[in-house]
């Protein structure tokens, strides 16, 4: 299909490289991957693979998502973008090879529930499933929103859902150190975001009534953050795990309820309140720069400052 080309990024992901490559072995499209300086075996398993791969440096997802973009070595129209830890399910790769139509003009970027498999389990509850993404769209027409963190890609023009069960799988941890670890750095990023534009939503358009990808961008930005701090970590998991049934997803489903949907969000508020309470002596700038060793610009499409 050479009017669609497959985009991984990938760091360190010899231990997802494989599985994600495995679930494209049917799906008739280029695949070009961006790498940033691995230092583990993925090159190797990606030059034994023949799948092609170019290295640049690493800022943010957002802006190595749309340098790929622009840096593809194929001419195509429509760009699929996966992360090295996500698969295509069956049905994904079969919709891609037999429903889906480059060369229609009535829809612009289709959107694609994602399966979370934490500890080998589908977890189907706790309002976890169907969540959908943007994946797939016409390259002039769509790119990454400009977010350090939580970011989704938009698109000028029609977008709509692709069939039932032609879903995305994310493997969410290969174990619980670097699920934890991950999300602390994740807390800071979210925490920083948010005193910098709290009532900015970025390039999603906030929506109640507009597509899930709106809808969910306007909970989160008009219902989770005008919440009270730290009580409404509370809420949400009360919501997810008794309100959204997330309880039926077993011991697994316990766990990642209460870590994603609780202990994460009680970090994030943590942080902000620790950042705020150090912005009291000094700017934020320097608290960012001091305590996690981060520099603002990047949260403000700004270069990175530099030392005389």
């Amino acid at each position: 299909m050479k009017q669609l080309t497959i985009v991984i990024l990938t760091y360190n992901e010899e231990a997802n490289i494989e599985r994600c490559l495995d679930s494209l072995a049917t799906v008739q499209a280029p695949v070009f991957v961006v790498d940033s300086f691995s230092k583990d075996r993925t090159l190797d398993i990606l030059e034994q693979r023949g799948i092609p791969y170019v290295q640049h440096v690493f800022k943010n997802y957002a802006a190595q998502r749309n340098w790929a973009q622009a840096n593809l070595p194929n001419p195509g129209e429509w760009v699929l973008h996966l992360d090295a830890g996500e698969r295509l399910t069956p049905g994904m790769a079969k919709w891609i090879n037999e429903s889906f139509d480059p060369d229609q003009r009535e829809v612009d970027g289709y959107m694609f529930a994602r399966r979370a498999i934490f500890m080998d389990r589908w977890i189907k509850y706790g309002g976890y499933h169907p969540i959908y993404h943007l994946r797939l769209y016409r390259r002039h027409l769509g790119h990454c929103e400009n977010k350090v963190y939580d970011q989704h890609f938009v698109v000028d023009g029609e977008t709509a859902k692709a069939s039932k069960d032609a879903d995305l799988e994310d493997g969410v941890m290969s174990s619980l150190r670097d699920f934890t670890v991950s999300h602390a750095r994740w807390a800071v990023f979210e925490a920083v975001e948010s005193i910098l534009a709290e009532s900015d939503t970025g390039e999603v358009n906030a929506r109640l009534m507009g597509n899930p990808i709106e809808r969910k961008r306007w909970l989160k930005s008009r219902v989770f953050q005008r919440s009270p701090l730290f009580l409404r970590s509370f809420m949400y998991l009360f919501h997810r795990y008794i309100i959204k049934l997330g309880f039926l997803d077993g011991k697994e489903g316990l766990i990642f309820h209460f870590l994603q949907g609780f202990w994460f969000r009680f970090l994030v508020d943590s942080t902000i309140f620790e950042i705020k309470q150090e912005m009291k002596h000094r700017p934020l700038e320097e608290v960012v720069r001091d305590k996690y060793d981060l520099d603002v610009n990047l949260f403000l499409n700004r270069e990175p400052a530099t030392v005389a």
